[in-house]
């Protein structure tokens, strides 16, 4: 469509600004191209990183895998967060980019897909899964109620069954919201995301516990589930201000997502960099304090051959987009903004990589970063993307049937 065309009737119906219709609808051919080429890709990756599970060492393999999994995992997650703490606070800035959430958020149910190679090579994994391991060993004996195979997997289907449910349930009635009665809806959506929080909550925590954490079982720590979440939370608003602007780029929603709307979302980005640096210091502080051997050891070995990766964690997750959004004038300009978004991306995959592959290392030989890891990064990180793509470009860019449009596409910061 032209730069000529009319303005959109459902918006005129809201009483909205004017917002023409090739800024709010990514044009399906365009949408599919992408989509269908990140799934070529997300194909390719996955089988070559399924064949590195019988060329290589199979726990390497699968570690590259769960850490690749659980990277773009807490992006969807972090996704489904910010939907319903959006419509759980009435946010109104938010309405303009509450699709880009939605779409991530909608690739919960391929990640149930992906989970099968997890449990396929769980014994290579966890340890508490090898019933030679759990025989000469009383602790993993003591946690066996709860660290065994058949109730990990009913778990695990407990918390897909409910992350999908909910991103459907919100995806549907965004979408209804278009067609009209958006008031009605907007209230249900309220109601519905009060206790859709609390199970996302306790889900995210457990699967954290379950995925990663068990990776040493001799180990725990009470708050990192929220750790896990507190990271996802900071990658999901870095990657909705990296599509937002790819998005622009590509001649769409220019108008709607304003720099006043970055500004909110940098402002979100740099308290989630201070809340995730928190835990993680929060979690380290009580270790290092209390000094006792049981605990200290995962940190001991994340030190040694794996220092350099944990220095850059902290460069990544903290120091660099800490100091780049101290700023309001990095937050309301794009080039930085969006250099802290990238940075941030890059911290998030180190600190997963940091949570995942030195508990696999049982010979201290520090980072081993082959094809292997980027085969994975590429085969999960390409299915998400293509889902994305396929979402974004399925309904229109903006919820054009929300009440709170208009306020939304007039924000300006005080």
């Amino acid at each position: 469509m032209s730069s000529s065309s009319t303005m959109a009737p459902s918006l005129d119906a809201h009483h909205s600004p004017s917002v023409r219709l090739d800024q709010i609808h990514w044009e399906s051919a365009r949408s599919k191209r992408v989509a269908v080429s990140a799934f070529a890709v997300g194909v390719l990756g996955i089988a070559a990183t399924l064949l590195g599970t019988t060329l290589l060492e199979p726990t390497q393999a699968f570690g590259s895998y769960l850490f690749a999994y659980m990277l773009f995992l807490s992006l969807g997650l972090g996704s489904l967060f910010f939907v319903l703490l959006h419509h759980i606070t009435g946010s109104k800035w938010g309405v303009v980019v509450r699709r880009l959430a939605e779409a991530s958020m909608s690739t919960l149910p391929l990640f149930a897909l992906l989970f099968i190679p997890i449990l396929v090579g769980m014994h290579h994994l966890y340890e508490w899964a090898d019933p030679a391991e759990v025989a000469h060993d009383a602790l993993l004996q003591e946690k066996s109620a709860y660290l065994n195979v058949p109730f990990f997997v009913i778990r695990a289907v407990l918390y897909f069954v409910f992350w999908t449910l909910l991103s459907i349930y919100l995806s549907r009635k965004s979408v209804q919201q278009d067609k009209g009665d958006g008031a009605r809806i907007l209230a249900s959506l309220k109601t519905f995301s009060a206790p859709g929080m609390m199970i996302f909550g306790l889900t995210t925590t457990f699967a954290a516990f379950d995925w990663l954490m068990s990776l040493s079982p001799h180990w725990f720590s009470t708050i990192f589930g929220v750790y896990y979440f507190a990271g996802g939370i900071q990658g999901t608003l870095a990657l909705l201000i990296v599509i937002a602007f790819l998005l622009q780029r590509s001649g769409l929603l220019a108008g709607v997502v304003t720099i006043e709307h970055y500004h909110d979302l940098g402002k979100l980005l740099f308290g989630f960099t201070v809340f995730f640096a928190y835990i993680a210091f929060s979690q380290y502080f009580l270790i290092w304090y209390a000094n006792i051997p049981e605990e200290t050891f995962w940190f001991l070995d994340r030190w040694g051959p794996w220092a350099g990766t944990s220095l850059a964690l902290i460069l990544m997750t903290f120091v660099l987009p800490f100091i780049v959004l101290l700023s309001r004038h990095a937050k309301r300009n794009l080039a930085p903004l969006l250099i802290a978004a990238i940075i941030v991306l890059i911290g998030r995959a180190i600190d997963i990589f940091w949570l995942v592959l030195p508990s696999l290392d049982h010979d201290h030989m520090g980072p081993q970063v082959g094809w292997i890891t980027f085969s994975a990064l590429l085969g999960i990180g390409g299915l998400y993307v293509g889902m994305l793509a396929w979402r974004l470009g399925k309904n229109p860019l903006i919820p054009v049937g929300d009440p709170f449009l208009r306020s939304s596409l007039g924000h300006e910061n005080g």
